[in-house]
């Protein structure tokens, strides 16, 4: 479920950002797509979402750890400026240089970035907070802006 939940997400809202050479800065590009995170993560109430900091292969791989974590840091703070609720993003962790996008030992913007994942649903959730109702709710929210969509392209 929940990795149908982020594929979701990523392909209604960008789940990467990137980062400058040896930064945990956000740049205004980094902010535009945070503010379309946001607005996604606002509007599904019950899904909670962990965000991963990486780094491409220069330098130490425990200066890399910290460096992943410090942008992880960053997002989730920018996205709780974004009035995200801390609660909905349970956990921030790094992976550092060890999972690359691209294979090289030189700089890579493409590998340093943060990715943001559904990790589950909130815990306080009710178990009726999930039924048909809510289902419904999602629903007509998505047909409604899909209709919005298609009278604004006529």
């Amino acid at each position: 479920m929940a990795a149908n939940l982020t594929r979701k997400f990523a392909s209604e809202a960008p789940a990467r950002v990137n980062f400058a050479f040896n930064s945990a800065t956000l740049d205004g590009t980094a902010q535009a797509l945070l503010r379309q995170q946001a607005r996604w993560i606002k509007a599904h109430p019950q899904i909670v979402f962990r965000v991963y900091g990486h780094t491409d292969k220069v330098g130490s791989n425990s200066y890399n750890r910290r460096l992943g974590k410090r942008r992880a840091n960053a997002v989730v703070n920018y996205l709780v400026r974004l009035g995200v609720s801390r609660g909905k993003l349970q956990a921030v962790a790094s992976f550092g240089e060890t999972r690359p996008l691209v294979l090289t030992e030189g700089p890579n913007r493409t590998n340093r970035r943060t990715v943001t994942e559904v990790s589950g649903f909130a815990r306080r959730a009710r178990p009726d907070d999930l039924d048909g109702k809510y289902a419904k709710t999602v629903y007509d929210k998505y047909i409604s802006t899909t209709y919005e969509l298609s009278t604004t392209e006529e």
